[in-house]
């Protein structure tokens, strides 16, 4: 059980690096990079990476974290009672805004700009562009500040951890 409870939490605190790492760098750059570039040309490269995004490397950090966290909660709940408690915290953090929040704005967004054909008139595509760009940005930086708020309430956890109790 001790081992499996190490393993779970580095674990956990991987895949909540992971995702707020993901999160992050569409904060920090794509984004930037897009909104510097021709509307039309990133208009079809958002609706590409959109597209790609749903793949075998993405799923353990975005679909996984919440379990994790949570498994670790359940994994330490009777014999630490504080780091579980943070543990706890971090999964219902990231679940409410990194999990829930992509599914419910993020997505419908995305999907709604996949339906788009990129228009040829420049002016068009920066109107499509801005009204999807802004908004969305918002709605990034809110779940890249939950998914970091989680992996810190994780790391806390880590650092509440008696060894000799695990």
């Amino acid at each position: 059980m001790k081992q499996f409870t190490i393993f779970m939490v580095f674990l956990s605190l991987l895949l909540s690096a992971a995702v707020f790492g993901f999160f992050y760098a569409w904060v920090c750059s794509t984004m930037w990079g897009l909104d510097a570039a021709d509307p039309r040309v990133a208009i079809a490269a958002m609706q590409a990476m959109n597209a790609s995004v749903r793949n075998a490397v993405f799923f353990p950090a975005f679909f996984l974290t919440p379990v994790a966290l949570g498994g670790v909660a359940v994994l330490l709940y009777r014999t630490q009672r504080h780091p579980a408690i943070a543990f706890a915290a971090a999964a219902i953090v990231y679940l409410i805004g990194g999990f829930i929040l992509t599914a419910t704005v993020n997505v419908p967004m995305n999907q709604e700009l996949a339906l788009i054909a990129v228009p040829d008139d420049i002016d068009a595509a920066a109107t499509i562009w801005r009204d999807y760009s802004q908004p969305w940005q918002v709605w990034n930086q809110t779940r890249t500040i939950a998914s970091g708020l989680a992996f810190l309430l994780a790391a806390y956890g880590t650092f509440l951890l008696d060894r000799r109790a695990i």
